[in-house]
Parts: C-alpha cells; structure tokens; sequence
C-alpha cells in the first residue's frame, strides 16, 4: 500500500497513550475435550471421541480481560509463555485518535501490523475472517513474518477497535527451545492507500456520445498485479459480515486460481485448478477459466484439463455439475453465468484441449452451449451453431441471452430468447465484428445494469448499447480478455489481461451474482 502518512508504535509508551491502550496478556492452557468424528456431512457428527482444546478463548471482543496482567508497552520483546508447544494471548483496545503527529485520521484507512517471534493470527472487533489461499492478515503469515490487517478503511476520531492477537511458539514440529515475543506492532494510517502498480490513462475511442455516460473523459486504467502466463475468468466475491469483497481469478496457462484482496493482497487460491493429469505438459491452458458462484455465494468453475464444471462446496469439497453430454465427455468449459433462478449456463469450446479441433480426445463433434438445470439433475443442449461459443450473458430481465464467438472468421455476438422452460429460441446475430481490424476473436463478455455489452474483442474492451449499437472501446495496457464487475458499489470492471490485471471505474453499475 505504501508508505504510510502516519505510524504508532504500539510497543511504546507513547503509542500507547495516544491510543488510550493497555496491553493485556495470558498464557493459554491445552486441555483435554470431548467432540466427535467425523460423519456422513463431514463435520464433526459421528461417534463421541476425545481430543484437545484450548483455555481462555480469548477472541471474541466482549471477552473480559480485566482480571489480565498488564504489562507496560516497552515490554512486548520480554520472552513469554513456557517454551517448546506454545501458546498466548495478547489484547489492547485502541482508540483513534483525531491526530498522529500532524496527520488528521478522519476518513483514514489503518492497518494493524504485528511481527510475532514465531506466529500469529490476528483478531479485530471479535472476528477473524479465514479463506482458502489466505496467506496472513488474520491468519499465520510465515516463521517470524508480519501479519498485516486493514483494521478500518474509514477511520473516525473516537473510534474503539479492540485487537486479540493469539502468539504461538514455532516451528510446532520442532518442539522449539525458545519462547513467545512481540518484534514489533504499530497502527500505518493512510489518507490514500496506493494499491496499484501503476495507472495509465485509457484509451477510448467513442463512436457514440451515449459512452459518456458510461466511460468518463479521463477515466484511467490501474495495473494492480502482473507477471501470470495469462489470466482469465475473474469474479468478484462480495463483502460479507467477516471479510471484505476480494477478486478471484483464473490463470489457465498456469492451472491456478489466484485471489486478489482490496490491500493488494496477491495469494493462491487454488493450485491444480483444473488438471492433475500425468499428461499435462501437452495442455496449453489445462487449468480453470470461467468462475463464477451461486445463489450461495459457493464458487463454480470451469475446468479445461478435467473437461468438467464442478462447485465448490463450504466445506471445500469439489461437486461435479457437468462433465457429460449424452454419455460423451464435454470438450473444455470455457465461460459460465447463473441465471436467477439457479439454473447454470455454460459454453463448451475445445480451446482447452491440446491440439483444439482436431484433438483425438475431443469427443462431441460440436462445440456447445448447454445448461445445468436448477436441481443439477440434467444436463441440456441449447445450442451448437457456433463454432467457438465464448462469453456470454443474460440481459438484465433475462428475457435475452448473448454469446459471443471465439472464430477469427466468424466474430460475431448471437442473441437469443429465453423460453419459460430455461431454454433458447430464435438466435439471431445480434453483432457482426467481422470486418474490425485486428487478428483477436470474441473471449470474454459482460453486460451492466443498463443493458449495455462489455466485449473482448478486436482491439480492446468493445461497449455495444442493448440496440446493437457500437458506442465505443476502451484500449488498455494489454488486450483484455475477460472481466469482472466489482467492488461494493460494482462500478469497477476487473479485466483480466493477458499477464496482468487491471481495473477501470466505470459510472453505471454492472450486472454480477
């Protein structure tokens, strides 16, 4: 993020102070518990067993730690705890003051940064919000690093934040000679937080005065992280009570899922996220592409290597939603969306293949879109016309369905109506980009709140209004290839670059699960 504008050094007297803190600690005690194994829902509901807990739970913000030593500030380097398999608690209330040094804090993000000899997982207001790939913030960072939390991304004079920090003694395995000790802590205050790489002006070429309202004069492109195989695929999960909204997206090339946080967190989500076969070093993008969740917030992702779309389920366990046609395995999903009502749409190119079209694997001589229905139950054919179905999306009253066409020959959007039933009739051309220059095809599509497209297509990010008419593109850094609608607000279109990431604010709010 930086270098911030203002720092307290929680571990002196006078940080302390101006935050009206006191630091407040605890050894922690393993104890014998009773709980059960593991049962048909995987969750601890089988037969009774015994096992080991923890003493004082010491977490949640309400806890009472009065009854606490106190221990002066300049004392957080004292060795604490009883050595070898270890573990503590520190605690401090904090509150914001209206200045540090000369920097007004009104309106401020701050981030609290602990380094604890050896690990730590950090507690704010009572909560400590954990995700797969989550390397620090609240949870362990690494021997001895720094565990780094945004503690408040508009900070108010008189603000109380209470902060449990839980010390334990490492490596585990080790059984190490050494003990519990805070390196350092301190509140970083930022009155502009710099989360991007770089920031560049965009590119737009309008052919319409209607992309005003949509582009504004001097929007500009951020750089948010760079140096992937190539990227794809991208969703916004949003803010929930835990943790704030984050980005998740594909790298095909690289068979991974990365996650992208609002501090400019880059962190693995998933590794081998679409092929773990033995043959895998004949796949040119074995890994996932399309993401997208559900009505429950659960993740679902098209798998080129495995040629299957599968949901993740709470638990972290994969649910496979389609790998077949008619007893014919898929060819590689590309691009997926969920309709209201909980059915699942999705667009089946061979492009995940080794050798493409003519793939000795490749089973389904078409190139399909098809949907899973609401129960996950059947799997249905809507249409195989095209032979590169890409990106695709409904219209805001799902009246309407576009899919664009990943063929150099053929770049076009196709519209169809949607039936009662879920299904498609009467595909027309919505959008013919046959005669645009440039050697790249159709890939990714999104559509906002206005009914407006979003289309990766020759040259740059094409925006058709919901007549078909062209209103203009914006040109980045790189060709993006696909997008996401995110941040609390979803003006932001995340895009997916090539090797790089990158996003753009945009001023009507798009369309997103």
């Amino acid at each position: 993020m930086g270098r911030p504008d203002a720092v307290i050094d929680l571990a002196s007297h006078e940080g302390v102070q101006l935050v009206d803190g006191q630091w407040r600690y605890h050894d922690v005690k393993i104890e014998d518990a009773d709980s059960r194994a593991v049962g048909p829902d995987l969750k601890p509901s089988g037969t009774p067993i015994r096992t080991y807990d923890y003493t004082p739970h010491a977490g949640p913000a309400n806890f009472d730690d009065s009854q606490w030593e106190a221990i002066d500030a300049t004392t957080l380097d004292q060795r604490r705890s009883t050595a070898k398999v270890c573990f503590n608690w520190y605690r401090i209330n904090i509150t914001i003051p209206e200045k540090v040094a000369n920097f007004s804090t009104a309106g401020s993000t701050v981030a609290f940064e602990i380094v604890i000899d050896d690990y730590a997982e950090v507690w704010v207001n009572g909560k400590m919000p954990r995700v797969l790939g989550q390397p620090g913030g609240p949870v362990i960072k690494g021997f001895n690093a720094p565990n780094r939390v945004i503690i408040t991304r508009d900070a108010q004079p008189g603000q109380r934040i209470q902060l449990a920090v839980f010390g334990i003694n490492g490596p585990i395995s080790y059984s190490p000679q050494n003990f519990i000790w805070i390196k350092s802590a301190t509140l970083d205050f930022y009155k502009s937080p710099k989360v991007a790489i770089s920031e560049t002006p965009a590119q737009v070429t309008r052919k319409d005065p209607a992309l005003d309202e949509i582009v504004s004069v001097g929007a500009k492109i951020e750089k948010l992280a760079g140096g992937f195989l190539f990227t794809e695929g991208p969703i916004w999960v949003p803010r929930t009570e835990d943790t704030d909204g984050y980005l998740l997206f594909s790298d095909p090339n690289n068979n991974l899922i990365y996650r992208w946080t609002q501090d400019g967190q880059l962190s693995i989500f998933m590794t081998k996220s679409g092929y773990r076969g033995m043959d895998i070093g004949e796949y040119g993008q074995p890994g996932s592409n399309g993401l997208t969740l559900d009505k429950q917030g659960r993740l679902t992702i098209n798998q080129h290597g495995n040629r299957r779309v599968v949901r993740m389920e709470k638990n972290g366990q994969l649910t496979v939603l389609a790998d077949r046609y008619e007893g014919k395995r898929l060819n590689s999903p590309n691009d997926l969306v969920y309709k209201s009502d909980g059915a699942l749409y999705f667009t089946d190119p061979p492009f995940g293949l080794p050798k493409f079209f003519d793939d000795p694997r490749k089973e389904l001589p078409y190139s399909g879109v098809f949907r899973v229905s609401r129960d996950g139950k059947k799997v249905q054919l809507l249409a195989n016309e095209l032979s590169g179905p890409n990106g695709l999306a409904f219209s805001p009253d799902e009246k309407c369905f576009y899919v664009d066409n990943w063929d150099e020959k053929k770049k076009i959007i196709m519209r169809y109506e949607v039936k009662p039933d879920g299904t498609l009739s009467n595909g027309k051309v919505f959008f013919d980009m046959r005669s645009a220059e440039g050697e790249d095809a159709l890939d990714g599509m999104k559509i906002d709140q206005k009914g407006n497209l979003y289309v990766s297509g020759p040259g740059g990010l094409w925006i058709i209004s919901p007549e078909g008419k062209h209103l203009g593109t914006i040109v980045g850094p790189e060709h993006p290839h696909n997008f996401a609608w995110g941040d609390d607000d979803s003006r932001t279109l995340y895009l997916c670059a090539k090797t790089g990431l990158y996003r753009i604010r945009l001023n009507i709010p798009g369309i997103r699960p």
